[in-house]
């Protein structure tokens, strides 16, 4: 090969290299946006735990068999056993009661991950309301914020 195209060749690969390294990184995220949309993750289980929807209350967390909730009775790993503790221990309005979440702390950690510190309280005027402190750690999957671990008492 010929002294020119070896430097062509060494040049096309140096400007190659040098500018795949100029590629743009995205933006970090804004934190208030992030507390925003995981506001809304919150609220919208709210509203779905307040209509007698556990599946749609479900729908906040990380449909997978990785997620996991730890409550009095200790851990439970996976989406369907989280969701059929819920049903067993829910199992009609009454026992649901009225769902509220108070004095969140939405503590992003990074650009997909958050943890959130909240009191939790179920107005049961037949059954007695309950009430206790919560930790989830939420991470941004797919464009979507989903609950990965949830640890409530």
């Amino acid at each position: 090969m010929p002294l020119s195209t070896k430097l062509v060749a060494f040049f096309g690969l140096g400007l190659a290299l040098m500018l795949g390294g100029c590629t743009s990184t995205p933006a970090a995220p804004d934190p208030a946006v992030a507390r925003h949309d995981i506001a809304q993750v919150l609220a919208t289980q709210t509203a779905a735990w307040n209509k007698g929807d556990i599946p749609g209350f479900m729908a906040g967390y990380w449909h997978s068999d990785s997620l996991v909730f730890i409550g009095r009775k200790g851990p439970t790993y996976g989406w369907q056993p989280t969701l059929d503790n819920y049903r067993k221990g829910y199992p009609d309005a009454t026992q649901m009661g009225q769902l509220d979440f108070s004095q969140l702390h939405i503590n992003p950690l990074s650009a997909d991950v958050a943890q959130v510190v909240g009191h939790w309280h179920l107005a049961r005027p037949q059954a007695g309301d309950l009430q206790g402190q919560f930790l989830l750690i939420f991470r941004q999957l797919d464009g979507k914020w989903v609950i990965v671990a949830d640890h409530s008492s």
